[in-house]
């Protein structure tokens, strides 16, 4: 198997919309690849696809190197699923869920209570004893969450939008089940609306617009391909910040953008991932008599490079944190 998921020209219509149209996909096994996408690009529609939910109208899906419209039932076995809302008993604890779970999927009682101890040790909540899910904390019931997509042992795990709703500890909570799945050889695919979480799993990132990838490589490779770097300048007498962007205009390349800063002005440079661009930049200025109360080289992220590719940076004045 080359790929966990292979998708061709995968088409969805639901009545005379579109949904998907014709979106393509591969994604290697043993990686993590994240599914971004304004609301309404078709992200949860794809997944219900390849989990073979839904049938395609058109193009061809392979998941676990198996056709999905072929052979739905045996996908099935080699897969799991966590959707956006919880599908654990709140009254039961942890471990009666994970037993309940395993027999729902036909294994004994002796080997569901061995699945079960087994996938509590896997996402850390072995300690929780009988203690009802509805004493849980965010964090631990949507671990508990993925533990039930994990009794069958999947070769791909689809997460759609895993940690929405929870605090930074349970996001990191989560996040570090995922990266321990991912080590053992699991393929996960998560749809997510935070960039900081696909910057922080995703080997591969991919980009859903209009029911088509529209973008996909890695974090680092789709924030190269729109500009790379930015060199922001504080220039402490704004009335020679014009100077100071027509100067580092000329050593940086592309046309710079000035906004004021407090005191200062602030001029803001795209630059390429060139070596040594600050220090030119710099003496530049230094040579002109230019005083500059704060130099600063800052990546492109994620969040610009997808508002870029999608479009809506113009339509956003503030990238989240």
């Amino acid at each position: 198997m080359t790929s966990a998921i292979s998708m061709v020209g995968l088409i969805k219509r639901y009545g005379g919309k579109v949904v998907l149209d014709g979106m393509d996909l591969e994604v290697p096994p043993g990686t993590v690849c994240a599914l971004l996408g304004p609301n309404g690009a078709g992200k949860t529609t794809a997944v219900r696809v390849m989990a073979t939910l839904v049938r395609p109208d058109g193009g061809r899906v392979e998941v676990a190197g198996i056709d999905v419209s072929r052979h739905p039932r045996v996908i099935r076995r080699r897969i799991g699923l966590i959707g956006q809302q919880p599908a654990v008993d709140d009254v039961l604890g942890a471990r009666q869920n994970l037993v309940l779970f395993a027999r729902l999927h036909h294994l004994d009682r002796r080997t569901a209570r061995t699945r079960a101890d087994e996938l509590l040790a896997q996402v850390g909540l072995l300690g929780t004893g009988t203690t009802p899910v509805r004493d849980f904390s965010g964090g631990m019931r949507r671990r508990l969450d993925i533990a039930a997509g994990l009794v069958l042992a999947p070769e791909v795990l689809f997460l759609d939008e895993p940690t929405t709703g929870l605090d930074p500890a349970g996001r990191r909570d989560v996040w570090g089940s995922i990266r321990a799945l991912v080590a053992g050889g699991t393929t996960v695919l998560l749809t997510t609306q935070y960039l900081e979480e696909a910057e922080q799993l995703a080997d591969d990132v991919c980009v859903l617009d209009g029911g088509r990838v529209v973008a996909q490589g890695t974090p680092d490779e789709l924030t190269s391909a729109i500009g790379g770097d930015r060199l922001e300048l504080v220039v402490a007498d704004p009335e020679r910040a014009a100077e100071a962007a027509r100067l580092a205009e000329r050593v940086a390349g592309p046309a710079p953008r000035s906004t004021s800063a407090g005191g200062g002005e602030r001029v803001v440079v795209p630059v390429a991932r060139r070596q040594g661009v600050v220090g030119a930049v710099v003496r530049a200025l230094d040579e002109a008599g230019i005083d500059v109360d704060d130099v600063v080289l800052r990546p492109t992220t994620l969040d610009e490079a997808y508002l870029r590719i999608t479009g809506r940076d113009a339509e956003r004045t503030e990238v989240p944190a």
